[in-house]
């Protein structure tokens, strides 16, 4: 009788350790914690959005030049904020492209805007512009920590649930599909915008 429950005890034992070992709460806890560093990114990127409109007020007195890239922007923000990426979207590389591009756009406009606005002493001597501008530096910096912390929690889901024995549970308990990481697409980043500040 005594060894029955030694054995029994035993066997309870080595399968809660195999279980353990199986990515049974791993791969949960990986997920999340990659879902999690998604709402971060998506909490930045809405930050900088609910910054451009304030942006476009302090600058209506700015030259015409300065007019199109501020509509420019205003539509980039337009465009960024209609995509949605939900934490189930994370495994589809189409929408994760295509929510990386539109920021992207809005990134490349907003860079050139308060590129331009360097040549404009009255604008910069506006305490509110420069206000505005160092909050957008302040989350544009906040977006790249926040971006970097989500790429990095998806690369150890994407770990875990390739690596034995957490593969083990991952595929056959949990059905895990690898995450998508973000990856910035702005076309021409590498170069600096050029300003024509020759117009009337």
């Amino acid at each position: 009788m005594f060894l029955k429950t030694v054995t029994r005890g035993v066997l309870v034992a080595a399968a809660s350790l195999t279980l353990a070992a199986c990515g049974i709460n791993s791969v949960p806890a990986a997920e999340e914690e990659a879902k999690a560093k998604w709402a971060d990114v998506e909490a930045q990127f809405q930050r900088r959005a609910n910054l451009i409109p304030n942006l476009a007020e302090v600058t209506q007195g700015a030259a015409e030049n300065e007019r199109g890239i501020l509509t420019e922007v205003t539509e980039a923000r337009a465009r960024a904020t209609a995509i949605n990426v939900s934490a189930d979207d994370l495994d589809d590389p189409a929408k994760m492209e295509q929510f990386a591009a539109a920021q992207g756009q809005l990134s490349q406009g907003l860079g050139r805007l308060l590129a331009s606005f360097e040549a404009y002493p009255t604008i910069q001597s506006n305490q509110n512009f420069l206000t505005l501008q160092s909050q957008l530096e302040g989350t544009e910096n906040r977006i790249a920590v926040a971006i970097r912390d989500y790429n990095e929690a998806v690369r150890k889901y994407n770990t875990t649930i390739r690596t034995f024995p957490d593969t083990i549970g991952a595929n056959i308990i949990h059905g895990a599909e690898p995450l998508v990481p973000y990856s910035a697409v702005t076309e021409g980043a590498e170069t600096a915008p050029e300003l024509d500040l020759t117009s009337s």
